[in-house]
């Protein structure tokens, strides 16, 4: 399994609230800026992915809020597979501040579809993409 660096997130002023503190839907894009950094570093940007006829759109997200970010702390966000299955993938994100402290942990849950916005099956309709994610689940669902 090729090891993937972490999404590195400088909080922007503009993200923050009249306290000071990171508005909860921040989180959310940051999320969706690692997860398109994550499937670069595994040879799959978006402009590939989407010449092969590809789109991922989000199905459900899931996000557990452990602590505040302010402006402009540094928030390194882990990108994991969790599960690969049929036209459904579930990605994990840890996200921390610099002094290592967990601040978010999330889910998203895509589904898979060609130009015609129906359901596609990875396996078979995109194997090379299906691979490149199938070797780096690290936790499978029940």
């Amino acid at each position: 399994m090729n090891q993937v660096a972490p999404y590195v997130h400088k909080v922007q002023y503009y993200e923050t609230d009249k306290m000071s503190i990171t508005h909860h839907s921040n989180y959310v894009r940051w999320m969706e800026e690692a997860r398109v950094d994550y499937l670069s570093q595994i040879g799959w940007d978006f402009d590939k992915l989407e010449a092969t006829g590809v789109a991922s759109p989000v199905v459900s997200l899931e996000v557990h809020y452990k602590g505040a970010t302010t402006f402009p702390e540094d928030i390194s966000i882990v990108v994991s597979i969790l599960a690969l299955k049929g036209v459904r993938l579930t990605l994990g994100y840890e996200m921390r501040n610099a002094a290592g402290k967990v601040v978010c942990e999330a889910k998203s849950e895509h589904c898979f579809v060609n130009r015609e916005g129906r359901p596609i099956r990875l396996e078979k309709d995109c194997h090379e993409f299906y691979q490149a994610l199938a070797e780096r689940i690290v936790v499978t669902e029940e």
